[in-house]
């Protein structure tokens, strides 16, 4: 048994009978042990991941196998799950355990996947290192002294540690994406709406969408199957029937109908210290058939400044509720209910929370409103336009994904606005409400870089496919960190 194995394969070699869901979930679980110290987890649940493999065996048994039953993986620690620890990465949420399961949670609950734990995780999804944990940074897999990225660290470095061989994140600004590039793995953010919010702690509510965290397309495809969907307990969902997306688990993803005419964004380009990877991405491409063509996205400098005006607001009014009162951490021996508030507040947010509820709640006060928040939504607007424009000459968008690999843990932490240009080419996405995929395709001072693939509104068949291709051809994501030891 390797640890890098696909999800195709582990799932045959269960329906096959090569080894048990049990046998396999114990293999991760003793993986998690021997892998302490890179803290890709807060929560391990041996005991619950032992008896889901245990039904997991017994439905296989009986006939009534999907192709993630028994299959072991890892939850972003902001999915609500019931009787487990939820503690979004917080001193605030440290000893909260939920009375039920968030929608993703349940989907694949009911798929048949082995939750081994709660991965490690920015507080609150803030951050693009994993260093903002008030359970302490989780470690880059390819290297101890560089961080994963972040938000969902964690989840990247279990996937890319052999810890999990899938694990679900969250994507806000570049949460799935940037840490899936410096970890050398596939992330895909899906379009605002594909997948269910109910239950994943908000962070900033139009922008949030979760997830998957794989080796390859193909298995990152294979659980967005299972993750997507309708849902009416959150109002965003989107009520979709996409074909495409219910056959991927018998007939995997569907053929790319080409040849696509695929656009480089020239204000992604110039700023870069080392293309020479995307190069090879693109000849990659048009040996494959398609044609490559210079576009613009004027606006996206702009990005970063409207992103955080407008996730800072968001997260303002979201983390409000957590006053000591009504959720979270209560400070002890309260004076008076300000000092209730004040102290319960101090005490269970970290730094870069307390920034960014500062600042939004700053443009969102009476006086700023206009000039900031305003501003910043229409700003977004036009960001969303650039894209409808691009897409209009364009099938599919060809980026980097980050400024460059990995950086070296505690370079940045000081500089805040340093910290937020890692997402510069992840936010406008975002705020565009767009799919995206970080594929790995190279490698820069021996740590692993990704490319980004963007498509139009509810086009994860077109960014999946392409991606899939791209690793037919190549062998970066076959490639992955020493962790025998």
């Amino acid at each position: 048994m390797q640890p890098h194995t696909s999800v195709t394969v582990l799932s045959q070699g269960l329906a096959n009978g090569d080894y048990s869901s049990v046998e396999l979930t114990r293999y991760y679980l003793q993986r998690i042990a021997s892998a302490s110290a890179a803290n890709a987890f807060i929560t391990v649940d041996e005991t619950g991941a032992l008896a889901a493999a245990e039904q997991a065996d017994i439905t296989r048994a009986q006939g009534n196998a999907t192709a993630l039953t028994g299959v072991p993986m890892a939850h972003k620690d902001i999915f609500c799950t019931q009787g487990l620890l939820t503690t979004c990465g917080s001193q605030m949420l440290h000893n909260f355990v939920a009375p039920y399961d968030a929608t993703v949670v349940h989907k694949l609950k009911v798929a048949g996947a082995v939750t081994l734990g709660k991965a490690n995780m920015d507080e609150f999804a803030m951050g693009s290192s994993n260093e903002n944990s008030a359970f302490g940074a989780v470690a880059n897999p390819w290297s101890p002294d560089v961080v994963p990225g972040g938000s969902s660290g964690g989840s990247a470095a279990a996937v890319a540690g052999g810890l999990a061989p899938i694990a679900t994140g969250t994507d806000t600004g570049g949460s799935i994406r940037q840490p899936a590039s410096f970890c050398g793995i596939t992330g895909l953010k899906p379009t605002y709406g594909r997948v269910s919010r109910y239950g994943m702690v908000a962070f900033a509510s139009s922008l949030d969408q979760g997830g998957p965290l794989a080796h390859s397309a193909q298995d990152a495809a294979l659980l967005l199957t299972y993750m997507a969907g309708f849902d009416p307990q959150d109002s965003t969902s989107a009520q979709r029937s996409d074909e495409w997306l219910d056959g991927i688990a018998s007939n995997g993803i569907p053929a790319v109908n080409g040849p696509l005419t695929i656009g480089l964004p020239s204000e992604y380009f110039h700023d870069l210290a080392d293309g020479t990877y995307l190069e090879q991405v693109r000849t990659v491409l048009e040996g494959l058939g398609h044609t490559c063509m210079d576009v613009s996205l004027p606006h996206t400098d702009a990005a970063i400044p409207a992103y955080y005006v407008i996730a800072g607001a968001e997260a303002s009014t979201n983390l409000s509720r957590y006053d000591g009162v009504r959720f979270g951490h209560r400070c002890e021996n309260p004076t008076s209910l300000e000092d209730l508030y004040q102290r319960s507040r101090s005490e269970g947010f970290g730094d870069e929370v307390k920034r960014r509820i500062l600042t939004g709640t700053y443009a969102l006060s009476v006086g700023y409103y206009d000039a900031y928040y305003l501003k910043a939504q229409k700003i977004r607007r036009l960001i969303a336009n650039d894209f409808n424009n691009a897409f209009a000459k364009v099938d599919v968008l060809l980026t980097p994904t980050t400024p460059g690999p990995a950086f070296t843990t505690g370079a940045l932490t000081a500089d805040p606005v340093a910290m937020y240009q890692q997402d510069k080419f992840t936010v406008p996405v975002s705020l565009a409400g767009l799919p995206a995929l970080s594929m790995p395709c190279g490698f820069t001072d021996g740590l692993p870089v990704g490319a980004q693939l963007i498509g139009p509104a509810f086009r994860e068949d077109l960014i999946l496919g392409l991606a899939r291709d791209f690793q037919q051809q190549t062998d970066w994501h076959t490639q992955h960190p020493d962790t025998s030891t």
